[in-house]
């Protein structure tokens, strides 16, 4: 009876520890501030090497939980009340999306660009996929405001800085944030994560998604299937630009055409012939600008 109990058990507790040591791999802070530098001829270099030598300025947050969060503020050319607020990619430092915040920059536009909770100069202890990021994301809304009353914002996000966009989407936000833009967003933590199991590590949903979810439940407050951006965008009635490469392996396209039935208020999507997971800009940057200014100049 002992030996089966220690046969039944062994199994079990391996399951627990690896599940749980995947767990902290996935949602522990990134403590990485390095950074590739898109090399000299790349596409996206010159927009990356203008953002990284323009003078920023650094803001600070304090969350609802005593976290200390940063981001870059850089002010257009021309004093104006319009503001992008950029949401970064999962594990990301904020150099690596440069490109994009001069994008907006060119546009005429604000950029105010954070390190989400538990990034690299942003304190904190578990990534919070866009869910966790919900009030911290709130924060950086009123800051802007709290510095301008008349401010308009747009709200930009990547990867799961898209996800984190559409989540917030479905918050009651003032009356300032006028229009939203995600590329290649995930429809939520849940399926996302059991996506990348089964497809690149040929990975069951049961038992491991439910034990990483509630881990994620137990650690860091949040379970995966709470972490919706298609429940957020059920709430939402402003308008939404989604934007998605069709070659994206890395968050499905099908995902884009959910996320896009899904929002309530008008609605557009631009999907990039041949480009992969976050490369849609670099693949067509005048088609990207072009699609992304349209959209702004009707709704922003």
């Amino acid at each position: 009876m002992v030996s089966f109990l220690i046969f039944l058990l062994v199994p079990i507790f391996f399951i627990l520890v690896v599940s749980l040591g995947l767990f902290v791999f996935i949602e522990s802070k990134n403590r990485s501030i390095w950074v590739k530098q898109p090399k000299e001829g790349a596409a996206l270099y010159p927009e990356w090497s203008a953002f990284m030598q323009a003078e920023k300025e650094e803001w600070q947050l304090q969350t609802h939980d005593n976290l200390v969060l940063k981001a870059w503020y850089l002010p257009a050319r021309v004093a104006t009340d319009k503001t992008i607020l950029l949401f970064n990619g999962y594990k990301s430092v904020r150099e690596r999306y440069g490109a994009f915040g001069w994008l907006f920059h060119a546009l005429g536009y604000n950029v105010l660009m954070p390190d989400y909770r538990a990034g690299a100069r942003s304190q904190g202890t578990f990534i919070g996929f866009g869910w966790l990021d919900l009030k911290d994301n709130k924060g950086w809304i009123e800051k802007i405001i709290e510095k301008n009353a008349q401010s308009q914002i747009a709200l930009f996000g990547i990867s799961m800085g898209a996800s984190a966009t559409m989540m917030l989407s479905g918050e009651t936000l003032p009356e300032n944030v006028k229009c939203f833009i995600e590329d290649c967003g995930y429809v939520s933590v849940w399926n996302e994560l059991s996506y990348k199991a089964k497809y690149d590590f040929h990975l069951p949903q049961f038992p491991l998604i439910h034990l990483l979810s509630f881990w994620s439940k137990l650690f860091a407050g949040y379970s995966w299937k709470e972490a919706s951006a298609l429940r957020q965008l059920a709430k939402n009635n402003k308008p939404f630009l989604f934007i998605h490469g069709d070659q994206d392996t890395f968050v499905p396209l099908e995902m884009a055409y959910r996320n896009y039935e899904a929002t309530q208020g008008p609605r557009e999507i631009y999907i990039a012939k041949g480009a992969r997971h976050i490369r849609s800009y670099e693949m067509d940057k005048e088609k990207y600008k072009e699609v992304v200014q349209v959209f702004l100049n009707k709704y922003f």
